[in-house]
């Protein structure tokens, strides 16, 4: 029996209140406050992960900082909190351990963890990148977008898994557009891309006017509030959001019955796991970094994977393949924590496409015509 570990936290304090229900009547800051003084510690046991090529168990473990604390507090200590939760999944008798949410992007993306653990350490990032092109390409093909004739746009283009995603849409797209808030960073990265695929990009550091002519987007920036408002989005426009907490504002899911807001890096567990924990997903479902923490301890590669902010294709496409080797696959289309099916696509398709021939119609929803 493989094992391995996923270190979590909570996005918010709403997240506290899963695990201690008391909390959603204190104050926020003063939760927050409590928490930061709480070491890391298990939350439950993970069981029945099984293909037919191995078993796996393994165990949540609990940073407990928000994701707002995760980066106002001093790095140093968020660091050392982490590799606390590490220490935590290595006594358990983990083989590696993942890094969840904001502990896979505190300080230099999991190098400085790995090397205070004696376990293998993953961002989980390779798995996310493969489960995000995917459904983004799936939900284009939907919604009637050619990738290759698309104003495709990367928000949070500098980060590992921005950067990588950029490179492989690179490879199809003929229209792109980077956006971060560092410009140097934005400029290596378009270099890059133009040496690679030929591509010439456009970069900026301005969202609203990226989305403008957006149709596809993909959002996997580490802001703690929402970047993409109901008046921003194009009809039609397709978002993959793999950032948690969300770039994609729930008011869009509210006010635009045009656009189609996927959920990036939902993915099917093989076998009849019971995570033992509600994090929000249906059951027998994951995050696609979870997943991929599990895919290395099934294969027994106890080693480090995607570190830093540097993922390759080649990891990328590696790990796809052992997922596919093992029954990981994505979970469907997802939007706000539930299933769309195709007919509702359809639908949302439909109402685009008469908007798109309505100039006025295109006004009223803030989108220039």
């Amino acid at each position: 029996m493989e094992k391995f570990a996923f270190i979590i936290h909570p996005l918010d304090v709403r997240d506290v209140a899963r695990k201690f229900p008391f909390t959603r009547y204190l104050p926020e800051r003063l939760v927050e406050s409590a928490f930061r003084l709480v070491p890391p510690l298990k939350v439950s046991r993970i069981t029945g992960v099984k293909t037919p090529y191995g078993e796996a168990e393994g165990w949540f473990v609990a940073c407990p900082l928000t994701a707002r604390q995760m980066l106002e507090l001093p790095e140093d200590f968020v660091l050392e909190r982490i590799i606390q939760a590490g220490r935590v999944a290595e006594k358990l008798g983990a083989g590696i351990v993942g890094l969840g949410a904001f502990t896979s992007v505190v300080g230099d993306a999991g190098i400085t963890v790995a090397k205070n653990l004696n376990i293998a350490v993953t961002t989980g990032n390779s798995y996310t990148v493969a489960t995000a092109i995917e459904g983004t390409k799936e939900a284009a093909r939907l919604m009637g977008h050619d990738l290759r004739r698309a104003h495709i746009v990367v928000l949070g283009a500098t980060g590992s898994i921005g950067k990588v995603c950029a490179l492989m849409l690179a490879r199809e797209a003929t229209k792109m557009t980077l956006v971060a808030r560092d410009k140097s960073r934005l400029e290596q990265v378009a270099a890059k891309i133009l040496y690679e695929t030929g591509l010439a990009v456009t970069i900026t550091s301005d969202v609203k006017k990226a989305l403008r002519t957006a149709q596809v987007v993909i959002a996997v920036t580490s802001a703690v509030d929402t970047l993409i408002g109901p008046e921003d989005l194009l009809p039609g426009a397709v978002v993959c959001d793999v950032s948690r907490p969300r770039n994609v504002s729930r008011q869009v899911a509210e006010q635009r019955d045009d656009v189609l807001v996927i959920e990036g890096g939902v993915v099917e567990v093989p076998g009849e796991v019971n995570f033992n924990f509600n994090f929000g997903f249906p059951p027998g479902t994951a995050y696609a970094c979870m997943s991929e923490t599990m895919i290395l301890a099934l294969e027994k590669r106890y080693e480090n994977f995607s570190l830093g902010r540097d993922i390759t294709i080649k990891q990328v496409e590696e790990i796809s393949a052992l997922a596919k080797k093992h029954g990981f696959k994505l979970a469907g289309l997802r939007s706000f924590e539930r299933a769309i099916d195709p007919r509702e696509i359809e639908r949302i398709r439909a109402r685009a496409e008469s908007r798109l021939d309505a100039p006025g119609e295109q006004q009223l929803v803030g989108v220039a015509p």
